[in-house]
C-alpha cells in the first residue's frame, strides 16, 4: 500500500465521486457528511466541481490541510471528525482499498487538479 494516497474526486448529478480502476471503484461516493467536509475545504480551488485532487494518508506529510479523526465504526464504514470545522464524515468499507488496517487519524490535501 502506498504511504499517501491520490484520488481525483468531482462533482456527478450534484454529488462527490471519484474513481481509481487501480482499485475497481466508479464513481464512489462521498455521502454522511464526508461530501460537506469536501464542500468546505475546496472552497476556493477554481473549477473545484469538474475534478479535484485529494491527497490522503494515514501518516503526516508536508502541506496536509485536514487531520480526520477516527471516532467509530459504524455500517461496515468508519465515522470520522475534522476539528477545525467541528463535523463528522462518514468513510464507506472502499476506505479499506487505500489502508490495511482502519486508520486512525486521516490526514488530507485538498489541491487544484493540474
Amino acid at each position: 500500500m502506498n504511504q499517501i494516497n491520490v484520488i481525483h474526486p468531482y462533482r456527478y448529478n450534484g454529488q462527490w465521486v471519484f474513481d481509481d480502476p487501480a482499485k475497481e471503484l466508479v464513481k464512489e461516493p462521498f455521502v454522511a457528511g464526508a461530501d460537506d467536509i469536501i464542500d468546505i475545504k475546496v472552497d476556493g480551488i477554481p473549477d473545484s466541481d469538474k475534478g479535484f485532487t485529494l491527497f490522503f494518508s494515514s501518516g503526516p506529510f508536508p502541506g496536509y490541510h485536514v487531520v480526520l479523526k477516527w471516532a467509530g465504526r459504524e455500517d461496515n464504514g468508519n465515522w470520522y471528525f475534522e476539528e477545525s470545522t467541528g463535523m463528522w464524515g462518514w468513510l464507506c468499507p472502499a476506505l479499506m482499498r487505500y489502508f490495511d488496517e482502519v486508520p486512525k487519524e486521516i490526514y488530507a490535501q485538498f489541491k487544484e487538479k493540474k
